[in-house]
């Protein structure tokens, strides 16, 4: 069993930045793909970003690319998004997830285990 809990989450403006963190807890943690995903009102929930569970290499929607980074710090069981140039746009919750496999996958199904999710606003 895989819990996360996410925080990092707020209000800021336009141009500004923001870093979510994604505690994990349970086994073979270093061993999973993680991902953000985010979802806005009305919206589809849809892929932020990911990072493999061998090499930590990551993948990134076209949307956030450039702006956002994924990143993971095995020894504190910790999965993070540095969000920077946040635009209105960004506003959503964004959740955290964890994939049994190592291999990122950007559709929602792929992936077994969800935080609750943490707010991001960005104000115009």
């Amino acid at each position: 069993q895989v819990q996360l809990v996410e925080t990092g989450g707020g209000l800021v403006q336009a141009g500004g930045s923001l870093r979510l963190s994604c505690a994990a807890s349970g086994r073979t943690f270093s061993s999973r793909a993680m991902g953000w995903f985010r979802q806005a009102p009305g919206q589809e929930r849809e892929f932020v970003a990911g990072i493999r569970g061998s090499d930590d290499s990551t993948t990134y929607a076209e949307y956030v690319k450039g702006r956002f980074t994924i990143s993971r710090d095995r020894a504190k069981n910790t999965v993070f998004l540095q969000m920077n140039s946040l635009k209105p746009e960004d506003t959503a919750t964004y959740v955290c997830a964890a994939r049994s496999g190592a291999l990122i996958f950007t559709g929602s199904s792929e992936y077994e285990y969800w935080g609750q999710g943490t707010q991001v606003t960005v104000s115009s």
